[in-house]
């Protein structure tokens, strides 16, 4: 079943839940959509950090070469 099919159902399940049925199920949509916007940071590697420091050393000889972020 692919996700897309999945969250159909999901969908068409909710939408038929009677009224009274909703706030009983609320805690545990909220629960999981906040579990999973909590991303999960690693630490960069190695490569990553020189990937970086490489990046920094060029912005600090010339800031001109960057854009702005605004």
């Amino acid at each position: 079943m692919t996700t897309a099919v999945l969250r159909n159902e999901l969908h068409t399940m909710i939408e038929t839940l009677p009224d009274q049925s909703l706030p009983a199920i609320k805690p545990l949509l909220f629960f999981l959509a906040n579990d999973y916007w909590k991303p999960v940071i690693e630490l960069a590697n190695p490569e990553e950090v020189a990937m970086i420091d490489e990046r920094m050393k060029d912005y600090e000889t010339d800031p001109a070469n960057f854009a702005p972020l605004k």
